[in-house]
């Protein structure tokens, strides 16, 4: 393959500009070089751009190539080059690809979490507005950071000690059943 004189010859005339020349330098060597980017197994998009990349660095290298008969051998080493920069290319935006899709289905479930949140917040609010003022009050000294006591709710309502366990019991099961919960309790 070395000693090959038509490799020399298209080599010469593609130098000169012949485009007959190039377009057989690129009939001959195209199998070798779409072998090359069979073993480095990338997509089609990515084995286009690493043999147009070969030719464009042949079309700007031909008249630097001391011996146009390591032509062959020239375009191979180009090729693993680039199918190799390829496949870490390919690699680099996979890992990408998946470390921003997950990013975007956590900020997604996030988001998605926070907009259930909000409604649940609301349709709780709506439920409470409609209790009657007893229990809405009741349920109040249960809320926040820092719930009374059984004696402070009692001192605070007037409600006796005994009285206030099943009056909240009572306060839930209305809570529960009210309509603007019914997308949140599984009752409708």
């Amino acid at each position: 393959m070395r000693d090959d004189p038509h490799v020399v010859t298209l080599v010469v005339q593609a130098r000169k500009g012949e485009q007959a020349a190039w377009d057989a330098i690129v009939e001959r060597y195209s199998p070798l070089l779409w072998s090359i980017c069979l073993r480095y197994r990338l997509s089609r998009a990515d084995a286009l751009d690493a043999a147009q990349t070969v030719w464009l660095r042949l079309v700007e290298h031909l008249d630097e190539l001391r011996d146009p008969a390591a032509l062959p051998g020239w375009i191979a080493m180009v090729a693993q080059r680039e199918c190799l920069r390829q496949s870490r290319s390919a690699r680099r935006r996979q890992s990408a690809e998946q470390v921003l899709d997950g990013d975007l289905k956590d900020e997604a479930r996030a988001v998605e979490e926070e907009v259930e949140r909000a409604e649940r917040d609301l349709a709780l609010r709506a439920a409470l507005s409609h209790l009657p003022e007893r229990c809405r009050r009741l349920l109040a000294c249960f809320l926040g950071d820092s719930p009374l006591s059984y004696p402070q709710i009692s001192e605070r309502l007037g409600m006796p000690i005994g009285g206030i366990g099943p009056t909240r019991a009572r306060c839930l099961a209305r809570l529960r059943s009210s309509p603007h919960l019914s997308g949140f309790t599984g009752q409708g």
